[in-house]
């Protein structure tokens, strides 16, 4: 049996971090109209940051630090005050916003479609710096009732990307204290190595490094999201900006990913059916369904999975790259050659580094250790749960990767440093229990499910469900 396939931590990662690049799942999935259309009726520098603490990673990544520096030396020598961070940040967004209204134009351009006075006014309104203007303008864009991510109106839709990332930038601006994101950018860029393409999954983990890393006086370093690459008009987009750089993902990849995971869910689908008694198959929250000979599939599961092997293939087709990935959702299959980098996670280690080792493990515990005990002696962090919860995501997604590895000593030991990092935050606490469920400690781990559940009373129906789908996926135990 596949253990990817039957781990219902799978299903619960980053379920509130990254709802906003899953905008692809909105109006039903089209997933379930596609099937229907495509299957028949019958059946460089090799040096790690992973030990070292955020604000020392390794020279050629992140330059908030050095920006902040930079900034502040030049105003001494003119004589002036050093620049806060809070100028800084309100500087870059300004830039931000300029660049990507230029973005904006140039793909209009490239795709023949009209910029509309609404869009200008949303730029206008980024570069005012206003966040109340900022977030009028932007849902002046949108479709009512569908949410945050489907533009009214269909010319919006091959400009829509680079609108998003202005948005979403300025929402993060807006909602994190102005060193808090400068430090978690730091943390991110800081950690890549020189070359590294960045693979960004939740909000603030794709909007913070892409506006910092866009902004930078450094490398620029190609960063794009998992969360979107089944989304046609996202690789696109994709196209427009790095194809001199990479080799992009096209709509033929997309397609053969997407079939290959619908032959893979059938067979999946049909064992469940065919060996009730066995471990199940089908994935938690993957809602796979034949009618009439056809598959259909839905949910966040399904396209995540479609974006997995859309991930693969990029790195496939880019054998001489190296790839680093904040997770949103666990991405099983890049574990093979996975190890700890700073916060994130390094995919597609060199050839004779593949075997991630013990002790590289217990180093990244090392640097979560780190992190928590700088949280607990920060009071300032008491306010900004947004900021805990971006780390505590990246701590879960090492453990995800110990656990893939049998390391459950080192996985049990990463999902209890980030619940100690977000204590509100559900899905640490969801993957430890998954862990020590399998590992027949059921009572121990229930036992802290409903621990979390009487100190997050707004969160009980949720860890309920979670409890049921243990239930039924090992038994007691």
């Amino acid at each position: 049996m596949n253990e990817n396939n039957s781990r219902p931590d799978a299903t619960r990662e980053g379920r509130k971090g990254g709802a906003i690049w899953l905008w692809i799942l909105a109006g039903g999935f089209v997933v379930i109209l596609l099937v229907a259309l495509l299957l028949p009726r019958s059946a460089p520098d090799g040096r790690s940051a992973r030990t070292l603490p955020p604000h020392q990673g390794p020279a050629g990544g992140a330059n908030s630090s050095r920006d902040r520096l930079s900034a502040r030396a030049a105003g001494h020598w003119r004589g002036e005050a050093p620049a806060t961070a809070e100028e800084i940040v309100a500087g870059k967004l300004q830039q931000f916003g300029k660049s990507r209204r230029a973005l904006v134009l140039a793909l209009a351009k490239h795709h023949k479609v009209e910029v509309l006075d609404d869009v200008k006014r949303f730029f206008d309104a980024v570069e005012s710096g206003r966040w109340e203007e900022i977030d009028a303008a932007h849902q002046a864009l949108l479709q009512p009732g569908e949410g945050l991510n489907q533009p009214r109106s269909a010319e919006l839709h091959q400009i829509w990307r680079s609108i998003q990332e202005t948005w979403g930038a300025a929402r993060e601006a807006h909602n994190w204290p102005a060193q808090k994101l400068l430090d978690y950018g730091e943390a991110v860029l800081g950690s890549l190595k020189p070359g590294m393409i960045y693979v960004g999954g939740t909000d603030p983990g794709c909007f913070i490094p892409t506006f910092l890393n866009e902004t930078s006086d450094g490398e620029r370093h190609i960063t794009l999201t998992q969360n979107a690459l089944a989304d046609g008009t996202y690789l696109d987009y994709l196209n427009f900006l790095y194809a001199d750089r990479l080799q992009t993902l096209t709509q033929d990849d997309s397609q053969h990913a997407f079939q290959n995971y619908i032959t893979d869910a059938q067979k999946r689908f049909q064992h469940d059916q065919e060996h009730p008694d066995e471990p199940k198959q089908v994935r938690p929250g993957e809602d796979i369904q034949v009618n009439e000979g056809r598959v259909q599939v839905s949910g966040q599961v399904a396209v995540m999975a479609i974006n997995e092997k859309l991930l693969q293939t990029l790195m496939d087709k880019n054998p001489g790259l190296s790839f680093a990935m904040e997770e949103s959702f666990p991405m099983a299959s890049t574990y093979t050659s996975a190890a700890p980098l700073g916060p994130l996670l390094e995919l597609k280690r060199p050839d004779g580094q593949n075997n991630l080792t013990v002790e590289e493990a217990r180093q990244a515990l090392d640097y979560w250790r780190d992190m928590s005990h700088r949280f607990e002696t920060d009071t300032d962090t008491l306010t900004t749960p947004d900021s805990r919860t971006a780390y505590a995501q990246m701590a879960v997604a090492q453990g995800n990767l110990f656990a893939s590895k049998n390391y459950s000593t080192e996985a049990e030991q990463a999902y209890r440093i980030a619940s100690e990092l977000s204590p509100s935050y559900s899905t640490p606490v969801e993957n430890l229990v998954a862990l020590l469920v399998r590992a027949e400690r059921s009572k121990e781990g229930f036992q802290l499910l409903d621990n979390f559940a009487r100190n997050n009373p707004d969160q009980r129906v949720s860890i309920e469900e979670w409890r049921k789908v243990l239930l039924k996926q090992y038994g007691s135990k």
